[in-house]
């Protein structure tokens, strides 16, 4: 840029920098005349010969910058006599970012590990089932229900044995009518249990007169029941059966027998 002294008409190349230090106003170096640079400033020098820059004219009002290049940021915060506003975007991180705008990362699937849990835990209830299944079907509440549901798919429960639910209801003894030297002992048994227990083990102690025993047997099942489809199912709850037993007989000594379910 070159600009051109009033008085001795020097013409002289300044810079910006040059023209910014007092605003356009300039000491010629030349004469030593003060002037307003910007008046004659121009980018190119005019053909020669000249005597004169041409000067520039005031606006009516001045240009208006527009296009921003850079905006720096300021290192001091404004003066305390002045109050400061807040706004949203002061009060986010520097790294926030929107959640909408967010790469979410896939989760791990869960389901899995939840039907695994799952099929642990009915194994485990089959366990526990299993080891008390006794106490289960014996139970009042949960023995007929589990009756229900192994009839409904065909299963067949476990007989489970008590035999404080046998109760007596007759017996006789009399010699046999086709064994010498043989006791026939019949029996009439009820089964007061809400379930279907195996047949026990059923003991005959033959005694004196003094009440000494003399002779004794403990007779299996499969020794007094015939039938291996009753063997198999045991006796139904609230049914009774009939019992024949044959011993040998210990001669006149025994004149009382008693009868045990073990």
């Amino acid at each position: 840029m070159y600009t051109q002294c009033p008085k001795c008409m020097s013409v002289f190349s300044l810079d910006a920098r040059t023209l910014a230090q007092a605003h356009g106003f300039v000491m010629c170096g030349h004469c030593g005349e003060g002037f307003d640079s910007v008046a004659t400033l121009a980018d190119v020098l005019p053909p020669e010969p000249f005597t004169e820059l041409p000067i520039n004219e005031a606006g009516i009002e001045p240009p208006h910058l527009e296009l921003v290049v850079y905006r720096p940021r300021t290192a001091e915060p404004p003066a305390a006599t002045e109050p400061t506003r807040t706004t949203f975007d002061d009060l986010l991180p520097s790294d926030f970012t929107p959640r909408f705008a967010r790469q979410h990362e896939p989760r791990p699937r869960r389901w899995p590990w939840i039907v695994i849990i799952l099929l642990l835990l009915l194994l485990l209830a089959a366990q526990l089932g299993w080891a008390l299944r006794d106490q289960l079907i014996a139970d009042p509440m949960v023995g007929p229900w589990l009756r229900q549901g192994c009839d409904a798919i065909g299963c067949q429960l476990p007989l489970v044995q008590d035999v404080k639910q046998l109760k007596l209801l007759a017996r006789d003894v009399q010699a046999h009518p086709s064994v010498p030297g043989a006791l026939l002992i019949s029996a009439t048994v009820r089964n007061d249990a809400s379930f279907a227990q195996p047949y026990p083990v059923v003991s005959v102690t033959l005694s004196d007169v003094n009440g000494k025993r003399i002779a004794m047997r403990r007779l299996r099942p499969s020794e007094y029941v015939a039938d291996s489809y009753a063997l198999q199912h045991g006796l139904p709850a609230g049914a009774n059966t009939a019992l024949v037993l044959e011993v040998e007989d210990p001669g006149d000594k025994a004149v009382a027998f008693e009868l045990g379910f073990e």
